[in-house]
């Protein structure tokens, strides 16, 4: 039975989540079209950028994303408790680099806010609560994301209607290894999907610039006039990406190593693209040791991930939990679960 959104978000549970966002009918996000030749490429740069400039207005981090044909992923860390130290007129400045707001709001973020009564700040601070609520909210990140993209494409194209098939997909993240999985499956997309050969050059993914952040190799792109539907796009300032925080220093970071993290992906990337030279080591990376994950199971379940998983993603105590919390009998990916995540440690 299908879970309502509320239920499936639930920052109690995990702040973590895998989402999906596919378009209908197999029309085109990116790629070329084979039938028409048309180059819809450009779109990978509107979606990655409004990614990173959500992330910086919301306070929810990217910590993996791949950009493909006609859908895209994304793993993200939803934080409320940082949303609770902004100040009303911090609320105020992001939530307004997307909407206008009423008067009143325009008003307190101009000169004439020293001419604003106490009642009309007090007013400002009631709305800014409403905003504080929304700027940890998953539902409006992906409304602002997936609204802007679909508007932009139909203007591009002059047609009508949707162009997603729903709002959007979503898996909750429930411990540490659901996190790892889910992050190599997203970085593995391109190479699964024969785009690329390798996770460094799968462009518009996190690996890539994460790759090329670490190395200094990114280079500046070449300097284009701006058209008149990217102005929109330039204008906003973009997030980093998650960092990796193996010591747990900072509570909201990716808690592995980066380097081992890329020895999982080169092993995995290398299991599940079939044109690829190499072969799986005997040894095991660290990080799956670390975690208790087989590694076997971790490769068999590595291009199936959404599909072998319902709502949520975890060690099998955890998906008890949460069936006991959502008073329901039956999680949707128990078994591969079980197959997953407890082999290495019998």
């Amino acid at each position: 039975m299908a879970q309502p959104r509320y239920a499936q978000l639930d920052l109690n549970e995990t702040p973590w989540y895998h989402v999906v966002s596919r378009c209908v009918r197999r029309a085109y996000l990116c790629g070329v079209d084979q039938i028409t030749g048309q180059s819809y490429e450009h779109r990978r740069d509107w979606l990655e950028r409004r990614i990173q400039q959500l992330a910086a207005i919301f306070t929810i981090d990217i910590a993996s994303y791949a950009i493909m044909h006609n859908h895209y992923h994304i793993v993200v860390r939803v934080d409320n408790e940082r949303v609770a130290d902004l100040s009303t007129e911090e609320v105020i400045q992001r939530w307004s680099q997307l909407y206008a707001g009423p008067l009143i709001v325009r008003r307190y973020l101009s000169d004439q806010r020293e001419q604003m009564s106490q009642g009309e700040l007090l007013q400002v601070d009631k709305l800014a609560d409403g905003y504080r609520q929304r700027l940890c909210d998953l539902s409006w990140f992906m409304k602002n994301l997936n609204e802007f993209i679909s508007r932009k494409a139909n203007a591009e194209e002059n047609v009508k209607g949707h162009f997603w098939e729903s709002r959007y997909k979503c898996q909750a993240l429930l411990d540490e290894p659901a996190l790892l999985a889910a992050m190599a499956y997203v970085d593995l997309n391109p190479v699964r999907a024969a785009m690329s050969d390798t996770p460094e050059t799968s462009d518009h993914t996190a690996i890539k610039r994460r790759l090329e952040e670490s190395h200094n190799l990114t280079q500046e792109p070449a300097k284009q006039s701006a058209t008149q539907t990217d102005l929109d796009i330039l204008n906003l300032p973009e997030a980093p990406l998650l960092p990796f925080d193996p010591t747990e220093t900072f509570t909201t970071g990716i808690p592995f190593a980066f380097s081992d993290y890329l020895e999982l992906i080169d092993i995995v990337g290398r299991a599940v693209h079939p044109n690829k030279r190499g072969f799986i080591p005997d040894k095991t990376p660290a990080i799956l040791h670390r975690l208790n994950i087989s590694t076997e199971a971790f490769i068999l379940n590595a291009d199936q991930f959404l599909h072998r998983f319902g709502a949520a993603v975890g060690h099998p105590s955890k998906l008890t939990d949460l069936a006991a919390a959502r008073n329901v009998r039956y999680l949707r990916g128990m078994a591969k679960s079980k197959a997953l995540f407890t082999t290495a440690a019998a």
